[in-house]
């Protein structure tokens, strides 16, 4: 299965970003061969827009699911209609999460963060 990490860098070691839209970078894995690329987050100091540019990033890599730590509703909308499953990771590096999701240990996210979380909009 192919699926993308949000990351604060751009390895394995890297720490899982809990911020989906302005997340870092990528790791785009196929979980079978723990082969991966790294794709860096252009839109994550984005004005605004940064969650749709996210989803749609990873959406062009043909990924079935994503591990994030929170979703924004427009993000959530473009994975949703990409047919992607979202799940919530752990504050733990991108191949401890990967290792998780593997053994079925991560949930999947149904909610979505208020808009602008990941720039301190919280209400």
């Amino acid at each position: 299965m192919k699926i993308a990490v949000s990351a604060t860098g751009n390895t394995l070691e890297s720490q899982l970003d809990l911020r989906f839209g302005r997340a870092a970078a990528f790791i785009i894995m196929d979980t079978e061969t723990m082969d991966f690329e790294a794709v860096d987050n252009s839109g994550a100091v984005a004005a605004g827009g940064a969650g749709i540019s996210a989803a749609q990033l990873v959406a062009d890599k043909d990924v079935e699911a994503v591990i994030t730590g929170n979703v924004g509703p427009n993000a959530m909308n473009v994975l949703k209609a990409a047919n992607i499953e979202i799940y919530r990771g752990n504050a733990a590096s991108v191949k401890d999460n990967v290792e998780q999701f593997k053994k079925g240990g991560l949930t999947k996210i149904n909610t979505t963060v208020p808009p602008h979380f990941g720039m301190g909009g919280r209400r």
